[in-house]
């Protein structure tokens, strides 16, 4: 299982998703001033979108950890190529069905997180959870294209454990990513996706990382 070290990457991904993610000012002055939902706050925006993002990845490989057990193996930590692995310690030519549940568990997961956030009824478009999404979406990018032919990607051992090929796998889990991504775009309360919004007493967006004395 190829792991997450891939932040630096995202960035660009990012960058794409902020694009496509952009709905009216009109949409994003009425989530601000609370005609939407409740306004969020900007103070600790970043450190909540933070958490999200890691929660969603800790889902991720917790999800690869427990499938391993269900199926009746231990699961053991490790590095490739400098990179932290989880490794299910499953004969895949033996039990090739147990590896592709692995395998796919923690894309799985994320998606079905994603999936939770964007129906279930509730107050949406909290930093934290816009975190979340986030990670789902570029873990799912990550893994259908750089991260789909690393020595021990997800993507990999789905497609060598079953009739699926690399192509079908990424088309699977793509377009869930590219669903999610129109469905935020599309909601007001996930306006301007990655851009922190600026106090409603100050007006406009605020981008980047600003350093509080």
């Amino acid at each position: 299982m190829e792991c997450v070290r891939f932040a630096s990457r995202t960035l660009r991904v990012f960058a794409i998703l902020g694009v496509l993610a952009q709905p009216s000012w009109a949409q994003s002055d009425a989530q601000m001033t609370g005609t939407d939902s409740t306004p969020r706050r900007e103070r600790h925006y970043w450190r909540d979108f933070t958490a999200g993002f890691a929660a969603s990845l800790l889902a991720h490989e917790s999800a690869h950890v427990v499938t391993s057990y269900a199926v009746g193996s231990h699961p053991t930590f490790g590095f490739d190529k400098g990179r932290p692995t989880v490794y299910s310690n499953i004969d895949a030519e033996r039990d090739p069905e147990k590896q592709f549940l692995f395998s796919s568990m923690g894309l799985n997961v994320q998606a079905a997180l994603d999936e939770a956030i964007l129906d279930v009824p509730h107050s949406r478009g909290s930093a934290f959870e816009r975190g979340v999404l986030a990670s789902g979406i570029a873990t799912a990018l990550f893994y259908i294209t750089i991260g789909r032919t690393a020595s021990v990607s997800d993507v990999d051992f789905m497609a060598r454990t079953s009739s699926l090929s690399k192509t079908d796998i990424a088309l699977i889990y793509g377009g869930v990513a590219a669903l999610h991504t129109f469905r935020i775009s599309r909601d007001g309360r996930y306006a301007n996706f990655f851009v922190r919004p600026n106090r409603p007493s100050e007006g406009g967006m605020r981008v980047g990382v600003g350093l509080s004395p």
